[in-house]
């Protein structure tokens, strides 16, 4: 017997909805999404986590108003090519309840 569907949800949507539920993961997911931000070959990544947790809380629109940006803007910069200033990367984070913080990596010796 093979099982039915009765309504297809797309990855991204469930994405979204498990963010929203669970803001412990949303911080987990960016944290490690973040890390790809160090690589240039990578840094989409990141964007496109930040962007999709920005739509688990509220919306572009609403994260871009409490960001005090543009929602154009806040399209580009976390579209695959942008390229946020430290000022719009601290701003949205705040408007999701985040901050920024810094651990130690690992560096070759001088």
């Amino acid at each position: 017997m093979k099982n039915k569907i009765n309504a297809a949800v797309s990855h991204h949507d469930r994405e979204v909805a498990e963010l929203r539920a669970d803001h412990e993961l949303a911080v987990e997911y960016l944290k490690a999404a973040m890390e790809s931000l160090d690589n240039p070959d990578d840094r989409a990544a990141g964007l496109i986590a930040l962007r999709t947790v920005a739509e688990a809380y509220g919306g572009l629109g609403a994260v871009a108003a409490e960001a005090g940006i543009s929602r154009e803007s806040l399209y580009r910069t976390l579209s695959p090519k942008g390229n946020p200033t430290l000022k719009t990367l601290l701003a949205v984070l705040k408007a999701l309840g985040m901050k920024l913080s810094v651990e130690q990596g690992h560096h070759a010796a001088a």
